[in-house]
């Protein structure tokens, strides 16, 4: 096994993302040390039963302590609450990173709390499940997704280099990108998906002529897949939403006159314009599948039970 990328590896947060980052760390020897830290007792004993770190505490302070990697795997919403924890604790060449889909809101809560001698590299990794929890996650969750970091300029490049290095050694794709591009990316990508999912779901369950039990009953595959991204976590989503406002926004002004005009296809009977439309999405969605972010396997080869 080759020698460890870090010594001490602290988790703040433990939910699919934190898991199966220590699922993997552990399994490939990633970490001498995985320290885990969660606020909630009931979490840290769920951690516990699946052996997911070495030490095991609900105090930030203590488990920041003399580790070499701290990796923030919390709602973005809180990142200003846990730097504040962290300050006065980090060890010296320290190096913080995240796993949040925001970026710009992630450097300025943090940065107030960064000692000059730590190095902050922020990252994303774009891959999960509609499950949360400590019990939701599996080693190869990353294998051949990509994740991006977004340091500053001014960073320093070996601690780049080492965070890079950690996300490949998960299985990660990796790549650097201005935060601000990253977030206006994701919104595009990953925001508005899961603004829509949310509203269709919810619109559905709205409409008074149509029972629940039908909803359930006759879900087709379009509305059952958006019920899957649905089920997201809320907390995680709601913060999102919140921090990447204005990207968001404006993604979601561009989606608006986009439908505009396909309502209004749809209105005139415009089959042509409907028909090149549709044909040009189906190309990116096969370009996805060739690009190896999905798979052309039916039901998306989520029956497989992947082995830990």
């Amino acid at each position: 096994m080759a020698e460890p990328i870090f010594k001490r590896l602290c988790l703040i947060g433990i939910g699919l993302i934190g898991s199966s980052i220590a699922l993997r760390a552990r399994r490939d020897g990633l970490a001498k040390t995985i320290v885990v830290q969660t606020r909630r007792k009931e979490t840290l004993e769920k951690a516990k039963a699946r052996n997911l770190g070495d030490v095991y505490t609900d105090s930030i302070a203590e488990a920041v302590k003399d580790a070499d990697c701290v990796i923030l795997c919390v709602p973005v919403g809180a990142f200003a609450q846990v730097g504040e924890r962290m300050n006065g604790h980090l060890a010296d060449d320290a190096i913080v990173t995240d796993v949040g889909s925001v970026k710009r809101s992630v450097i300025n809560q943090l940065k107030p709390h960064i000692p000059s001698k730590v190095h902050l590299v922020p990252g994303h990794p774009i891959a999960g499940t509609e499950y949360s929890g400590p019990e939701a996650g599996f080693a190869t969750l990353f294998d051949q997704r990509w994740c991006l970091l977004t340091p500053e300029p001014n960073t320093d490049k070996a601690a780049v280099e080492k965070i890079t290095r950690l996300w490949k050694a998960l299985g990660s794709l990796v790549d650097v990108m201005d935060p601000d591009h990253h977030d206006r990316v994701l919104a595009v990508v990953s925001h508005i998906p899961h603004l829509i999912a949310y509203n269709i779901v919810g619109t559905a369950s709205d409409l008074e002529e149509i029972t629940e039990s039908e909803v359930i009953k006759f879900s087709a595959s379009g509305f059952r897949d958006f019920t899957r991204i649905a089920a997201s976590d809320p907390v995680m989503w709601r913060d999102v939403f919140l921090h990447n406002r204005d990207a968001v926004l404006e993604m979601l002004g561009r989606f608006s006159e986009d439908l505009s005009a396909l309502q209004r296809a749809i209105r005139w009977g415009d089959g042509d314009l409907l028909f090149e439309h549709f044909t040009k999405t189906r190309d990116i969605r096969s370009g996805i599948i060739e690009a190896g972010q999905e798979t052309a396997v039916p039901n998306f080869g989520r029956d497989v039970v992947e082995d830990e």
